[in-house]
């Protein structure tokens, strides 16, 4: 969640060529999450009936969320974000850090009115408003208080693409290609139809909001970069995308805006 927010397979330019990500950020050789390989948990359906298997694998559970927002990061790629009848296969995630300690992080300077969600649970969405024109998602992390999330950045509609084109076509002067639904963090939002009422939504129990295993990522095909769109700390490598995946965004560097 950039504090001046903005808004493959070849993911970013040539000149940003990604590192791969470590090991213990992906899954790596970390003891597994409680229940992340389904075991006896019952799958979370979908309201798209689209039929895409990833949108039938069981839920993540909320202990998958309470750790640093780093590890979280790239571990959710390749997880399926499910929003009513759109779900998302995550490609492009962005960690930000907790209070005092990540000047780029909406918590930085402690809790407000606006970031109170992010010093709530873990697993839960916190959707915040940028540029006066824009929504953003993070979902959170770490345990209450601490004021950690992970900015959702760009992914896959696999279920529910008529619903994501229609939103996305709204008001747009050409045919928006299929790659770009959800590429960018406005986009994913707006494609999931994530507002300021959907601020706070529980992904960790059984609702309109929910993260699916999906299938994750292999930590081979995860590169992790500079955070792209803000103006503190935005050499920090906390940005994750999947290698080749065509749906990442473009690296961009933060730009300060001319008044």
């Amino acid at each position: 969640m950039p504090a001046d927010g903005r808004g493959g397979h070849r993911p970013a330019p040539a000149e940003e060529p990604g590192v791969r990500a470590p090991e213990p950020g992906g899954r790596g050789d970390r003891e597994p999450v409680s229940g992340e390989g389904g075991g006896d948990r019952e799958p979370m359906s979908t309201e798209g009936g689209d039929g895409h298997p990833l949108a039938s694998s069981a839920p993540l559970p909320r202990d998958f969320f309470d750790r640093p927002s780093h590890e979280v990061a790239p571990d959710l790629l390749g997880r399926v974000l499910v929003h009513g009848p759109v779900a998302v296969r995550l490609t492009e995630v962005e960690a930000y850090g907790r209070p005092g300690e990540d000047p780029a992080s909406h918590t930085y300077r402690g809790q407000t009115r606006r970031n109170t969600v992010m010093f709530g649970p873990p697993g839960h969405l916190y959707v915040y408003f940028t540029y006066g024109m824009h929504f953003c998602a993070n979902l959170t992390c770490l345990p209450e208080r601490i004021g950690s999330g992970v900015l959702l950045r760009a992914g896959e509609v696999i279920t529910g693409v008529e619903v994501a084109l229609a939103r996305r076509a709204a008001g747009a002067a050409r045919t928006v290609p299929e790659r770009d639904l959800a590429r960018g963090p406005a986009r994913l939002a707006v494609a999931l139809g994530f507002t300021r009422e959907h601020n706070g939504l529980d992904a960790c129990v059984p609702g309109p909001l929910s993260v699916l295993e999906g299938e994750p990522a292999k930590p081979s095909s995860v590169l992790s970069g500079p955070r792209t769109g803000v103006s503190s700390a935005q050499e920090t490598p906390w940005r994750f995308w999947i290698d080749g995946d065509p749906t990442v965004s473009p690296h961009r560097r933060h730009v300060p805006r001319r008044r």
